[in-house]
């Protein structure tokens, strides 16, 4: 009896064991079916000790951690204005960008709007590259560089790698062209990159493809990832003889007798006759007769007092005031200066270029040859306080980052959207007026990006940034800008130079995005005072508008 109760229990044991170890089959099987983030950060908890803040004497800028505004959700704040800010986080383990799928994702928001800053994020290669954390600064070596950053004609999502030139050993910064332009408000946005083993790069914003682009080729990326093949050789000089003049005067024309190179373009129409009723008695302008003399007018200083003038009234009832003249028209004789017609040249070689030599640095590659990332890093230069980062995601599933962007932002954008809506209907907004503004805030920043406007794009993207301070204004803005692309084709139509186009200057770190890609996330200087010192002390009128 004793033996039989033994062997039940046992029986009974085993069939525990057999349960638990059944159990824990499925719960490692479910966690392999559902991928999980390799880095995530909601910023729920303190990031001290965590994130290291650079201790170098240039970035004074103060990280906070904070409570998006209107949410219990909180985030990385840059708390102040016009400061450099840097920060970085070990993420323990390094991640390969070789070979699967890697997609990057963050949010970011600009609570009190974005005129001049950045907020990409830097990912850095390992420490034995030569950085340390305590000295993360603008030189700390990194594999990509993600994200918005807008400041003057700057307005753009930057991607750029880093890829290390196999031939000359040279690490290469390779900037996606034509990247979207950074949402023109106050909301919470999700900036998402997926690198896939196919050398495409997709840029997604909000959840909708903006971007697509493939790490090959040449019209995705500047400058390309695999070099020219040929290039000009630097050590070739155009000969001294050699001609580029495709036409030259004539050395045989001879100027005709009968030209007269002194005779005036235009000559008084001696056939016209002064109209019926012009006034020769009347003046154009006369004093206005409601004009008094301002108590404080000084005569000693401030000279004789005059009546400010106005049109005559008689004169828009006539053809004309004043003595009349005979008008001038074109003279039939008028030649002008005289110089030979052009002829071929006969000496004429075409325009001269170097000889090509075989690229030194030449290669090709069926894929890029990334280098690993062990740490993500925010080296910024910002003018505006109130951007606020939350839940950075390094994943290697595109679902993971889905899921994140599902759960983490899309309530919050939708809460933001409908406080925004109110309050826009507060101010009397109507909800078509303001999608109407984003759209065309939004086609005018690609409008600025087109290369033939380069020269008006600091004006166009100033009337933007006004427009978006002022959505009240946004049909002025339209004319403006519409005003300008007549200019241009005008110009482009019917030649002549291109006109000035005053910019207010910035003052921008040295560091530009083509070599050390701080972005255009600099300090602008204050215009207003820069044009009271320059402009001349104001003298005292002899007469005054009344």
């Amino acid at each position: 009896m004793v033996l039989m109760e033994g062997r039940r229990k046992i029986t009974e044991l085993m069939l525990l064991l057999l349960l638990i170890g059944c159990s824990a089959s499925q719960i490692q099987a479910s966690s392999e079916n559902e991928p999980d983030a390799i880095f995530y950060e909601p910023f729920s908890e303190s990031f001290e000790g965590r994130w290291i803040v650079s201790s170098k004497d240039e970035y004074k800028g103060v990280w906070k951690l904070s409570k998006s505004e209107g949410h219990d959700d909180y985030g990385l704040l840059v708390s102040e204005k016009a400061r450099k800010y840097a920060v970085v986080k070990d993420l323990g383990k390094a991640v390969s960008l070789k070979y699967g799928t890697i997609v990057l994702q963050f949010e970011v928001r600009f609570q009190n709007g974005l005129e001049c800053g950045g907020a990409y994020l830097k990912y850095l290669r390992p420490q034995e590259a030569g950085w340390k954390p305590k000295e993360f600064d603008n030189d700390s070596p990194y594999s990509i560089m993600f994200g918005p950053d807008k400041c003057g004609s700057t307005n753009k999502v930057h991607f750029i790698f880093k890829h290390k030139n196999p031939k000359s050993g040279e690490y290469v910064e390779h900037h996606l062209k034509d990247p979207p332009s950074v949402p023109s408000d106050k909301l919470s946005h999700v900036y998402t990159a997926i690198l896939k083993p196919n050398n495409e790069v997709r840029i997604i914003i909000d959840g909708e493809e903006k971007k697509k682009a493939n790490f090959l080729s040449a019209n995705d990326f500047e400058p390309a990832l695999i070099p020219a093949k040929t290039i000009p050789d630097p050590d070739d000089k155009k000969p001294e003889d050699w001609d580029e003049r495709a036409k030259i005067p004539d050395p045989h024309a001879v100027k005709p007798d009968d030209w007269d190179e002194d005779a005036p373009m235009e000559i008084e129409d001696e056939d016209a006759v002064k109209p019926e009723g012009w006034l020769d008695d009347e003046p154009e302008e006369i004093d206005d007769p409601e004009a008094t003399k301002p108590e404080d007018w000084d005569d000693e200083e401030d000279g004789v007092w005059e009546p400010t003038k106005m049109d005559n009234p008689k004169c828009s009832l006539a053809p004309g005031c004043g003595e009349w003249k005979k008008p001038m028209k074109i003279n039939p004789a008028y030649k002008g200066k005289w110089s030979p017609p052009l002829i071929d040249n006969p000496s004429y070689k075409g325009i001269w270029k170097p000889q090509e030599i075989p690229n030194p640095s030449y290669f090709e590659t069926e894929k890029p040859d990334f280098e690993a990332i062990t740490a993500i890093g925010i080296e910024i230069w910002t003018m505006q306080d109130g951007i606020l980062f939350d839940n950075i995601l390094i994943a290697d599933d595109e679902k993971v980052a889905e899921s994140y962007r599902l759960t983490t932002w899309k309530p919050k954008f939708e809460n933001e959207k409908e406080k925004q809506k109110a309050e826009e209907e507060a101010a009397g907004l109507s909800d078509g007026l303001s999608g109407f503004q984003k759209k065309i805030f939004d086609v005018l920043n690609k409008i600025a990006d087109v290369p033939f406007l380069d020269v008006y794009k600091p004006k166009i993207i100033d009337l933007i940034e006004k427009g978006e301070k002022q959505p009240n204004i946004t049909i002025g803005i339209i004319v403006s800008i519409v005003v300008v692309l007549l200019t241009v084709v005008f110009k482009i139509l019917f030649g002549g130079k291109k006109p000035k186009v005053t910019v207010p200057e910035t003052d921008r770190p040295a560091a530009a995005e083509a070599s050390n890609t701080q972005g255009s996330s600099e300090e602008k200087e204050d215009e207003s005072e820069k044009e009271d010192a320059a402009a001349p002390p104001r003298r005292r009128s002899t007469r005054r508008e009344t």
